[in-house]
Order: C-alpha cells, then sequence, then structure tokens
C-alpha cells in the first residue's frame, strides 16, 4: 500500500545558524521514526543575505527528500507559506501539509504526533500553548506574552463566539500546524488572501474550520528563539485584530445575521410605537395592545425578511409568498405567545411605567432566538 505524502514547509530568512541542525535532526531522527508516512521537507527561502538557500542546496545533496523554493520577492510569512504549500502539492503531490519554523521553537517531536492525531481521523492539528502541556517560552517579556494571550482570545471571540470553535481551539495564533490537502487546502483560493503577514494563519484556521475540518489540539511548549530573525512584524497584533474583524464581517452567516438584527430592530420599532398607540393613546387591554403591536411587527418582518435576509432563498410567486406569510404567522404564533405572556407578566410585576424597557428584554433574549431559529429551520430552510 502506497504511503501518503507529509511535506513539512518552513519559510526561512537569514536562518543559516538553525537550519543545518534542524535539517539533520529531521533528515536523521525524525523522519526515520515515522514508518507509515513519506515526509519531505521543503524550504521557502526568502532570498536571505546570509546564504541560508546555499546551505539548503548543499544539504540537498546528502538529503534527497529536502527541497528548496527561493522567493524572487519577499512579501511575508504568509505568502511564503502559500508559494510552498502550492510547490508542495504540485512537485510532491502532497496529502499532509505541515508548518514549521526553522528556530526550533516548535519541537521535532511533535510531527509523528500530529501525523498520529491525523491517522486517528483529523483533519487539521494544531499545536496549541494553552492546553495542559503547552506553554511559552520563559524568556518572554511581559509584552509578548500579553500580545500571545490577550491577541489570540481576542482573535477567537472575533471569529468565533459564541460558536463551538471558540470553545474548541485555544491558540489561533499558533505556528505549528498539519493540514489535510484533499478536500480542505486543495478547495482553498489562496490567491486573495487578506494578509500575506503573520495573520494569515487565521485566515487559513477560519476557512478550515467553514470547511468542516475535524481539529485536534496537542500541547506545544513553545522554544525560545536563539539564533536567526523573528519573524514577527511590528505592526502584527495590528493585522490580526484587522484580519479576525474581516473574516467575520465578510463571513455570510454574520452578513445573515446582521441583516436578520436589522429587521428586528425595524420590528422592534414598529411593535414599540404601536404598542404605545394601543395601550397609552387609545387605551386598549394589555394583553390586546401587546397582541397587536406583535402582529404588526411580524407583518413587518416577514416582509423584509423574505426581500432582505433570505433574497437568496426569497419567495417570488403570489401564492408562494401567501402560503409561507400564513406558515410565518403559524410559527411566529410562538413568539407571540411568548412576548403576550411574558410582556404581560413583566409588566405587571414591574409596572407599566416600564413597558418599554421590559419590552426589548423580551425580544432580545426570548423572541429573537427563538425567530433566527423558526426563520432557518422551517420558513426559508434550504433544500
Amino acid at each position: 500500500m502506497k504511503r501518503e505524502t507529509a511535506v513539512v514547509v518552513i519559510p526561512t530568512f537569514n536562518e543559516v545558524g538553525q537550519t543545518e541542525k534542524m535539517i539533520d535532526h529531521l533528515m536523521a531522527k525524525t523522519f526515520p521514526e515515522i514508518k507509515n508516512w513519506e515526509c519531505k521537507l521543503l524550504y521557502v527561502d526568502g532570498n536571505s543575505p546570509d546564504g541560508t538557500a546555499d546551505l539548503i542546496r548543499k544539504k540537498q545533496k546528502e538529503y534527497e527528500n529536502l527541497d528548496l523554493l527561493v522567493e524572487k520577492n519577499k512579501e511575508g510569512i504568509g505568502a511564503a507559506y502559500v508559494k510552498g504549500f502550492r510547490r508542495a502539492m504540485k512537485k510532491h503531490k502532497a496529502d499532509l501539509l505541515i508548518e514549521f519554523d526553522s528556530d526550533f521553537q516548535h519541537p521535532p517531536e511533535t510531527i509523528p504526533v500530529m501525523l498520529a492525531e491525523i491517522d486517528k481521523g483529523a483533519d487539521y492539528v494544531l499545536g496549541s500553548r494553552k492546553i495542559e502541556g503547552g506553554s511559552n517560552p520563559e524568556g518572554w517579556g511581559f509584552k509578548r506574552v500579553f500580545f500571545s494571550e490577550v491577541g489570540g482570545i481576542v482573535a477567537r471571540f472575533i471569529m468565533f463566539f459564541p460558536f463551538k470553535s471558540f470553545f474548541q481551539i485555544t491558540d489561533p495564533t499558533t505556528g505549528l500546524k498539519a493540514s489535510r490537502v484533499k478536500g480542505f487546502v486543495d478547495t482553498m483560493d489562496m490567491d486573495d488572501l487578506y494578509s500575506k503577514k503573520f495573520a494569515y494563519k487565521l485566515e487559513f484556521l477560519y476557512k478550515m474550520v467553514k470547511l468542516g475540518a475535524k481539529i485536534k489540539e496537542i500541547p506545544l511548549k513553545f522554544g525560545l528563539r536563539t539564533a536567526g530573525e523573528s519573524k514577527i512584524a511590528p505592526d502584527t497584533a495590528k493585522d490580526i485584530f484587522k484580519i479576525a474583524v474581516l473574516l467575520r464581517w465578510h463571513d455570510p452567516f454574520t452578513r445573515k445575521f446582521l441583516k436578520f438584527g436589522t429587521v428586528g430592530f425595524v420590528g422592534y420599532l414598529v411593535n414599540a410605537s404601536t404598542l404605545w398607540f394601543f395601550a397609552s393613546f387609545i387605551g386598549l387591554a394589555e394583553w390586546l395592545s401587546w397582541a397587536l403591536s406583535t402582529e404588526l411587527a411580524i407583518i413587518s418582518n416577514f416582509t423584509w425578511n423574505n426581500f432582505w435576509t433570505f433574497k437568496e432563498d426569497q419567495f417570488k410567486e403570489v401564492s408562494k409568498v401567501l402560503g409561507k406569510f400564513l406558515q410565518f404567522n403559524a410559527t411566529s404564533a410562538g413568539a407571540l405567545l411568548i412576548q403576550t405572556v411574558a410582556g404581560t407578566v413583566l409588566t405587571g410585576i414591574f409596572g407599566s411605567q416600564y413597558r418599554q424597557l421590559l419590552l426589548p428584554f423580551v425580544i432580545l433574549f426570548l423572541v429573537l432566538p427563538y425567530n433566527w431559529f423558526m426563520y432557518n429551520k422551517v420558513i426559508w430552510k434550504k433544500k
């Protein structure tokens, strides 16, 4: 049976000091211990003036599964990895891509661990400094630790909260990753990345999550750099925040939810104004005022959601619109019941003077979650 191919991709720039040690370690110690994978090592050098590429060429005479790609233009670590991924997939027919450092900050012994997790069914293995067994270097200063810890949490929150990936992924900015190619990396559009620098990591992570990759984290004891140049640019924190926001902003789910929220807010304005009109101006019974104002908001919500929020699933035929409107009203009976009962009860407890304060509370925490579920799973349910 033909073994699958794992290509370890390492970008370098002025790292001649550690590169030879890393090549010898991987080739003589790490790779020979891995029996069920064919492992290859690919360096992507940014045309280092210190002779890193020349050293790698020299070592190529010693190791046949060592490859080198020298960039004509150094565009950033993200661009270097993309070039390496493409070469690994095209030239070496890679089944797995491993992102790695040449300075031993990523321990070579983590490679067999990642491959073992892939063998168990994972599609995307991440080295995490945040789980038990993982750690940051003891020599890091407060500023580096602060950006690592706070930056990671902020990026996670922006990209994934409140979904399970927020709790599942503890170290979104990690540089140690193993990515399955088929069905994942080979489906990605890598020509139009938001960032060609460090924050590319977030975009790849986000895309792997959206593609449904089975994710597994392993402990990473991140080493302290002793030689070479750091790949962390001065504007890295800004870049991470920017890319996290862009990813979430352009996400189709987020766009739809924002539209849903906007429509809901318009419905709230309709609800609030007519509630005041019926209860305070006309003087209808409390329960009737809540019921009528809620129904008017339902009509507003259906109209705007059909023409805007769920535009790709819009009902256009008159018969279909009428049928779905009736169904919408039927499912909205739950919202009507929730809002009428909750509004009446809470008004009875706190007093009618708090009616307009109670309304947004009822809508936000009771009606909105119910409506979002019903709209997606019943009314505009995709076939």
